[in-house]
């Protein structure tokens, strides 16, 4: 991350802010007038930009100007005394994420700084992304039919539905069609429809403006304005709410949205790909999806067959995974015996290639030798195996995985390098390996997960009867009812 620069021709100012900022872990570069930070902005940026509005030479205003012509989403804070509102306006007209009027508490100065670097970074991970678009692997006929639909929709902008299993890759698939597509030169967004609250769905959609509900600080471009002549990967579509359902229809159908509390217009240029491992017939069929939406989605379908389908990519697989993951530590890369990379050929992994990554992750971190065998492997790959038969027992295989955000898999065969065993460790490797791939609201996304299996699993136990799965979790059933809702949870009745 880079450091906050504090420009500030009151050394005092800047001394304050530099020490709150260090007591919070982050790094600052202080400048004492607006010249000498725009001559540094030749050589380098920052995360979050704090500067006073009157100093000695060009103003504050001037600055915020000449950062907005380079960096349009650099969020800028401007400092001002309580006389100069007027100027506050227009620092507001001209690009600033906020204001700070002196005299400014301290702690409000750095929730504020918090507020525009989280700003900051999820401009930053979504707009960026991978400058490359990752390696699909295969040599299996099912993987050359998905190589061979890529190619035939490379000069398209048409709509595609990729369906395919958790974990098969249909992310990476929706990079190469945008990759190969001639919105190459333009963003491409991705965003999980199932792993965002449903209060929150909305904004991240369609954006929103300042003041539009409580907590909304400033006004944020949605997914659809992010995306603007590139194009928007919906993963998950099929746990979309249904209201929801509704306005993205409206956008596919006419090209227009509004932001939540907007009243202007937008204009949306977007090609739409959306993925989803459900069957999206049923769910029409069930009233969940609307009809209409799924054949405006379904205008091309490309299945993404799972890993069972594909054996014979998984020597390729493996190896490849190996050397990455290898490169990533700076150690030499793990070798297969022949029999190991039979018996790895012939599992029934659930959670597809992401499964197969994470556990040749797992193999690079705790496997002893260079070469490694079968009694190598996870105790939960090999047990009841005997000397190396082909598959995992169907019973078995599916408790040893657990399914993460955008299809990501995780193996309860795969602990992370010294984390505890059992579920806290599963926590931690899932928590660890998105905070590492800069995921954002880390929180949010996994207590969604957490509480959605522990209503699920009571509902099990209580047979569907929420009101007794209820008082079996402790919570009320007004409670149960909103949660039940909000995750999409099906197979629940009044008791």
């Amino acid at each position: 991350m880079k450091p906050i620069w504090i420009v500030d021709d009151d050394e005092s100012i800047r001394w304050v802010l530099e020490k709150a900022l260090a007591r919070e872990n982050l790094a600052t570069k202080s400048f004492a007038n607006a010249r000498d930070a725009i001559a540094a902005l030749e050589l380098d940026t920052p995360q979050v930009l704090v500067s006073d509005i009157r100093m000695p030479g060009a103003s504050g205003l001037e600055l915020l100007q000449t950062v907005k012509s380079r960096f349009p989403g650099l969020p800028v804070i401007i400092i001002t005394a309580f006389s100069d509102l007027d100027s506050a306006v227009a620092a507001f007209q001209g690009g600033a994420f906020e204001y700070l009027a002196k005299p400014f508490d301290i702690d409000k100065a750095v929730e504020l700084i918090r507020r525009a670097l989280e700003e900051s970074l999820r401009e930053t991970s979504v707009e960026s992304g991978p400058s490359e678009t990752p390696e699909i692997l295969g040599q299996a006929p099912a993987m050359q039919e998905v190589f061979r639909a890529i190619g035939r929709l490379s000069q398209s902008n048409v709509t595609v539905l990729i369906t395919g299993e958790s974990g098969s890759g249909k992310e990476l698939v929706a990079r190469a069609l945008h990759k190969h597509s001639p919105r190459a030169a333009q963003p491409f967004i991705a965003l999980n429809t199932a792993a965002i609250p449903k209060d929150l769905l909305e904004s991240e959609l369609f954006g929103h403006e300042r003041g539009a509900f409580t907590g909304a600080q400033t006004t944020r471009r949605g997914r659809f304005e992010q995306a603007e002549n590139g194009t928007l990967f919906l993963d998950e579509i099929g746990d979309m709410p249904f209201d929801l359902q509704t306005r993205l229809l409206r956008v596919l159908s006419d090209g227009h949205f509004y932001r939540v509390g907007g009243h202007q217009p937008m204009k949306a240029n977007v090609r739409v790909i959306t993925a989803t491992h459900q069957n999206l017939e049923q769910r029409v069929r069930d009233g969940l999806f609307r009809e209409d939406l799924y054949h405006r989605l379904n205008v091309i379908r490309l299945r993404l067959p799972s890993l069972r389908e594909r054996r014979e990519d998984i020597p390729i697989l493996v190896r490849h995974f190996l050397v990455q993951s290898a490169r990533q530590l700076g150690v030499e890369a793990k070798r297969m015996s022949e029999p190991t990379m039979q018996f790895l050929s012939g599992l029934d992994l659930p959670g597809n290639v992401r499964q197969l990554e994470n556990l040749c992750n797992w193999i690079t971190v705790m496997a002893p030798g260079q070469t490694v065998e079968i009694k190598d492997l996870p105790l939960e790959l090999t047990q009841g195996q005997g000397d190396g038969a082909a598959a995992v027992s169907a019973e078995a295989a599916p408790a040893a995985v657990g399914h993460a955000p955008g299809g990501q898999v995780f193996d309860a065969a795969v602990p992370a390098n010294g984390a505890p065993p059992g579920w806290i460790g599963l926590l931690e490797l899932q928590a660890a390996g998105m905070l590492g791939a800069g995921q954002q609201e880390v929180m949010a996304v996994l207590g969604r997960q957490f509480e959605s299996a522990l209503i699920k699993t009571a509902l099990k136990h209580t047979h569907g009867r929420k009101n007794d799965a209820a008082v079996r979790l402790g919570i009320g059933r007004n409670t149960i009812t909103r949660k039940i809702s909000e995750l999409g949870i099906d197979g629940a009745k009044d008791d």
